[in-house]
């Protein structure tokens, strides 16, 4: 099986996780987030809820790949003396994921992401209390 291949059945199994995550938060996130990247031929099936916070599965020809994309948080109590941490920062994680990866396995990943992006400090969400 082609990396192409095995991108295109993670693809099928994401998607609708993808696609429930999106209708889910479309009313908590920026214009026009969360986007939904569907390119499995083109290497790239994935989703940004906003700018800073991203998950796609990628394939380079050799592999397919989990890529998170978030921001460290700019208040973090576990930063130390003997730790440098740079607040607001791009963090990128590359993950080779295996060809038999679990439907459990690609929710987790999904849950993932979400919970980095729920975390965010002073995050608000205004609603209206009439």
């Amino acid at each position: 099986m082609t990396t192409v291949e095995q991108l295109q059945d993670v693809r099928d199994r994401v998607m609708p996780m993808l696609v429930q995550v999106a209708e889910e938060y479309r009313h908590r996130t920026p214009a026009g987030y969360p986007a939904i990247t569907d390119a499995p031929v083109k290497g790239v099936v994935g989703i940004e809820i906003d700018p800073s916070f991203g998950l796609f599965f990628t394939t380079d020809g050799s592999g397919v790949y989990a890529d998170f994309y978030t921001r460290s948080h700019r208040i973090d109590a576990r930063a130390s003396a003997s730790r440098e941490k740079f607040s607001g920062r791009p963090v990128e994680d590359h993950r080779q994921i295996p060809a038999d990866i679990s439907d459990n396995a690609l929710r987790n990943l999904v849950a993932e992401l979400l919970s980095r992006w729920n975390m965010q400090p002073l995050l608000i969400h205004i609603t209206d209390t009439d």
